[in-house]
């Protein structure tokens, strides 16, 4: 909950992913991620600025330098990253629940379950017993020299040289019987690049062709079929007889798969007859199958299914009345793993949230921390100088609260903590803050000019017994609704800075739409607003590979008529380095930086922005089709378009003028005026 917050600013991708941890460079790298955490929560939350007491103590206000490393020994065991989470509070809360039965079950220790389940189980694992039989090579060789162990479960690990090409050759015995199918598992293994299962650098592997023989004969393969297939890599290209085409699995990296191929004809093999298969990867670049193992089966329609451990099935091959008390358990062990397993694969798959994490998918050399990072009192701010190991907490100039907090190795409840300290009804600068934001919100101006920095060195509030009055009220109900109800209902909110009959200029004044809400008041205005709520970012922008890592954006020949262009201004992609040059000519924040407050400027750019926007000219010209669709005199469309735009009547010289531009210049520009016009771009 609210870890979205702390994951925004920049993030120094080269340093957090290309730099190994344990070097000086990435502890400068994570240190300075935290800055920008602890930053941006005390500015935002308290209003002061915590993070200049990192190399000194704070100049101005009573901000020691053991405070800042506090604060950074709070966020020491998080960083921002795409985490995985759950919408749905009754899947999260099941979710949670199969975590801890996992943990349990992990541990050797067995869960309640029904013991007719159990019984239903293994006799549904007895019969499916005989489907698939792993065998295990006698022998296997690398035609490139790899070197081939034999692992205890049947499968052949490929380690040493890596060459660009090769075959692998597996032989063993067969117990005899029918057989109609071979299958080969390609198994993830964390000895191998992005834990397999294939060799190259990127996990990925290339079965170029498949060649069994049994008893010395060739066996014909009639079909294959895979659990996966890599797109234009499929696994048909491992019989087709060509060897520059073969079965590749990529981007499921890091999972194990299986392929099966079916024989053209069953073949009746006699105890002791030799297997022997040929896994032939020529395509090259190092593509090769980091741990395959093979298994048959006599069904006579084989699907593609998980051969069973020989372990499971020397258990299952006991009689009941045999088993001692230890292999029973084994089995509900299993049972029980397994019933876990399909209860976890049941549940929706989670949607990613870019927020902080202590767990989450390791990209390079990024990894999540397996508990909170020591932190030091960096004298002066210098890595090579640690003093004192910092104890987690927050400012101790606040008084009545404490300042450190004992919330041991469990980063979740040292953020809690902090949480806590920051609501506490003693932490006067937390009502102070969040009143003076509210007031800002609203007026345009805050009390206190600048909502991130009470201190010292801040803007003193203009009101300040008004100021600590609000905080009390907001204190006293823990309601920011019923705080803004209060301001948005008082004789001050209703005063117009406009005609001069405000009481106090310095409490009320004109105050233009920022950048974000001008946009959606005219597609609003045009009735082409889409309203949907959540789904994925909306790009306003063409994208087209750079010269580096950062594309080409192409603002304006996006199509203004563009689906994503008609969603509300909050779903819109923000790319920090290349910014929307109309959202930047109307005083949007530079999203790579902190801000405090939304400037507000007023230049020709700006008009000249909206006039030519392509989007407000698309707006402009539903609005006007929609007008004269109920309106066909031009004064009455002039009515109807200043009932819409500014909620009153026009005049009667507007009324004339605007539906003379209208005639000369169609409806559609007289419509583009009034979307540039003041009254329409300032709230009152």
């Amino acid at each position: 909950m609210a870890t979205s917050f702390l994951a925004c600013g920049p993030w120094d991708s080269s340093s957090q992913m290309g730099i190994q941890d344990g070097t000086v460079d990435k502890k400068v790298a994570q240190y300075l991620d935290r800055d920008e955490m602890l930053a941006a929560t005390m500015a935002a939350f308290n209003g002061v600025t915590a993070h200049c007491a990192r190399c000194h103590d704070h100049k101005f206000d009573p901000i020691p330098i053991e405070d800042y490393y506090a604060l950074q020994a709070v966020f020491a065991g998080v960083d921002r990253a795409d985490r995985p989470y759950d919408p749905d509070p009754e899947v999260a809360a099941r979710r949670a629940a199969l975590a801890e039965e996992k943990a349990v079950l992990e541990s050797g220790a067995l869960v309640d379950f029904e013991r007719g389940e159990l019984a239903a189980w293994v006799s549904a694992k007895r019969s499916a017993a005989s489907a698939w039989r792993v065998l295990v090579p006698e022998e296997a060789t690398s035609e490139g020299g790899a070197a081939l162990a034999i692992q205890p479960d049947g499968s052949v690990l490929s380690a040493g040289d890596r060459p660009e090409k090769d075959t692998y050759r597996l032989c063993a015995t067969l117990p005899g019987g029918t057989i109609t199918a071979l299958q080969v598992e390609v198994l993830a293994d964390p000895a191998l690049p992005h834990g397999g299962p294939g060799r190259q650098d990127n996990g990925n592997l290339h079965l170029s062709e498949i060649a069994v023989t049994i008893g010395g004969q060739p066996v014909a393969i009639q079909s294959a079929a895979a659990d996966f297939d890599q797109v234009g890599w499929g696994v048909a290209r491992a019989i087709d007889g060509k060897p520059e085409t073969a079965w590749g699995i990529y981007p499921e990296v890091g999972k194990s798969h299986r392929a099966a191929f079916i024989f053209a004809a069953p073949v009746e093999a006699k105890p002791g007859d030799a297997i022997a298969v040929e896994l032939a990867q020529r395509h090259g670049g190092g593509h090769l199958i980091g741990r395959p193992r093979v298994a048959v089966t006599s069904l006579p329609d084989p699907g593609i299914a998980a051969p069973m451990d020989a372990d499971l099935a020397a258990l299952l091959a006991l009689p009941e009345s045999d088993l001692t008390e230890a292999q029973r358990r084994e089995l509900a062990l299993r049972f029980l793993r397994e019933r876990h397993a399909a209860a976890a694969a049941a549940l929706p798959p989670q949607p990613m949230v870019y927020a902080v994490a202590s767990q989450f998918a390791a990209a390079g050399n990024f990894k999540p921390a397996s508990g909170p990072r020591t932190v030091h009192v960096l004298n002066r701010g210098d890595i090579h100088s640690p003093g004192e190991e910092a104890t987690p907490g927050a400012l101790r100039c606040i008084d009545g609260i404490g300042a450190r907090f004992d919330a041991g190795p469990d980063e979740g409840a040292r953020r809690a903590a902090l949480a806590d300290w920051l609501a506490d009804p003693r932490n006067v600068l937390t009502w102070r803050t969040m009143a003076n934001r509210l007031w800002g919100y609203h007026f345009g101006k805050a009390i206190a000019a600048t909502p991130n920095d009470l201190g010292k060195m801040g803007a003193a509030p203009t009101h300040p017994e008004l100021l600590d009055w609000l905080a009390c009220e907001l204190r006293e109900t823990g309601s920011l609704k019923r705080l803004n109800r209060l301001i948005a209902t008082s004789a001050t909110y209703a005063q117009r800075a406009s005609d001069g009959t405000a009481a106090d200029r310095r409490l009320v004044r004109r105050q233009r739409l920022d950048a974000e809400s001008i946009r959606d008041a005219a597609l609003a205005l045009s009735g082409a607003l889409d309203l949907e709520m959540g789904g994925p970012s909306a790009r306003h922008f063409n994208a087209s590979k750079g010269v580096h890592v950062t594309p080409n954006l192409d603002y304006f020949g996006f199509d203004p008529a563009a689906r994503a262009n008609l969603r509300r201004s909050v779903y819109r992609l923000v790319f920090r380095t290349v910014p929307d040059p109309l959202m930047a000519a109307l005083d949007c924040p530079d999203a790579s930086q902190t801000s405090e407050k939304r400037a507000e400027s007023t230049t020709a750019l700006q008009a000249l922005a909206l006039q030519n926007s392509a989007l407000l000219i698309h707006a402009a010209g539903l609005l006007a089709n929609d007008i004269a669709l109920t309106r066909s005199d031009p004064e009455a469309q002039v009515a109807e378009l200043f009932r819409r735009a500014y909620h009153r009547e026009p005049t009667a010289e507007e009324r004339r003028d605007v539906a003379g531009y209208a005639q000369a210049h169609g409806l559609a520009n007289a419509c583009r005026v009034i979307l540039n016009s003041s009254e329409f771009l300032y709230a009152n």
